[in-house]
């Protein structure tokens, strides 16, 4: 009997949960327990983990890494799955790999060019990636320069923090005075250019923002699995218009995945983002990590977090090609347990088990199913 795997992921995001799911689900049939922490009590992940623990708070990166090797020794760890500061810990992959311990994360390289978006832009462009026009800003006359020019174009301008991820800090320019009209329905993406002009003069730091021209839909979102050799082992392109979610192979949107995936060492899974500039795609962003929305390629067939797990364990699972592509869906909410909210020692915190019958909680909005159309 093969002796099972031990999985930990660190302050990932509530989405994970299935993530977790098919990995015990893996078509191997292999025992996998899974380690789970994070900085917030009530995550569904650490109700979902067979082990959790709460993360310290204050840790500088070093300190971080440190923390996370007496983690990986201390619990056995085979394969860990890093979010929180992934960059630092893969600059460290072979401390874990004393440990005993295999990082299912990109190369140090890969990820520091991915860190900052003009800086990826800078890069996949000299690879014939298109890209979007976009300016680095940093001041508020930079900004109102960046955006006339861009509206000079046709264009509408938004912007977003040159480093973070999803969709924090997006936001769309426009001219038109703040009325009773933006206070109607729910809050929006829209922000007054004078009030933001303001607010940046204001400002005591300078932002780090990148203005482009907002792009159309549809948006699609390659999910990519690859080897330390650098070989693509699995892309599907998962689409999004409106609600409706669907999947594609078309090369328009793979091959320039695949040329990031396997150029920059986004080694085992990585998310690359596009929408249409025109009637060109052009990159969006580039995640470093599992997308929140991959364990949506099991309509397809497809069990990616369990490829990758093999693939950090030295079992290589080949070219993966999706049997068939799933139908056209919508993600909705739903709930996930959550552990007590009466406060526990931190011993009975590491081996509290996930609770295996309904619960009473309040529904997750960001641990998602999903729905056919």
């Amino acid at each position: 009997m093969r002796s099972r795997v031990r999985v930990w992921l660190n302050r990932t995001y509530a989405e994970n949960v299935f993530f977790m799911e098919q990995l015990r689900r893996n078509p191997s049939d292999r025992a996998v327990e899974i380690h789970a922490t994070h900085g917030d009590a009530d995550s569904p992940v650490l109700a979902a983990a067979d082990t959790a623990d709460l993360e310290p708070e204050g840790l500088s990166p070093a300190g971080y890494v440190e923390y996370a090797l007496d983690q990986c020794r201390r619990r056995g760890i085979d394969v860990f799955v890093p979010r929180l500061h992934q960059s630092t810990i893969v600059a460290h992959r072979a401390d874990f790999e004393s440990a005993g311990t295999a990082l299912l994360a990109p190369t140090p390289e890969g990820t520091a060019v991915f860190e900052d978006k003009a800086t990826a832009y800078d890069a996949v462009s000299s690879v014939g990636v298109p890209v979007p026009p976009w300016f680095r800003v940093r001041t508020a006359d930079e900004l109102v320069a960046a955006v006339e020019e861009l509206e000079a174009g046709g264009h509408k301008a938004c912007f977003k923090p040159a480093t973070g991820a999803g969709g924090v800090g997006f936001r769309v320019i426009t001219r038109a005075p703040f009325s009773l009209f933006h206070l109607n329905g729910f809050p929006g993406p829209h922000v007054q250019l004078d009030l933001v002009v303001d607010a940046l003069r204001r400002a005591e730091h300078p932002v780090n923002w990148l203005v482009m021209p907002r792009l159309e839909e549809p948006e699609v979102s390659v999910d990519c699995l690859t080897g330390p050799d650098n070989r693509l082992r699995l892309a599907v392109g998962r689409t999004k218009k409106g609600r409706r979610r669907g999947f594609t192979l078309d090369e328009q949107w793979l091959e320039p995945a695949r040329i990031i995936a396997e150029g920059f060492g986004l080694h085992y899974l990585s998310n690359i983002q596009f929408r249409m500039f025109g009637d060109e795609p052009v990159l969006l962003d580039v995640n470093t990590r599992p997308a929140g929305g991959l364990h949506q390629l099991s309509l397809c067939g497809v069990n990616a977090p369990w490829a990758a797990v093999q693939l950090a364990l030295g079992e290589d699972p080949g070219v993966i090609e999706p049997p068939f592509l799933g139908q056209d869906y919508a993600v909705v909410s739903g709930p996930k347990p959550v552990l007590p909210s009466v406060p526990v020692p931190r011993e009975e915190a590491d081996v509290m088990p996930a609770p295996t019958l309904p619960v009473e909680v309040e529904p997750v909005d960001a641990a998602a199913a999903v729905l056919p159309l």
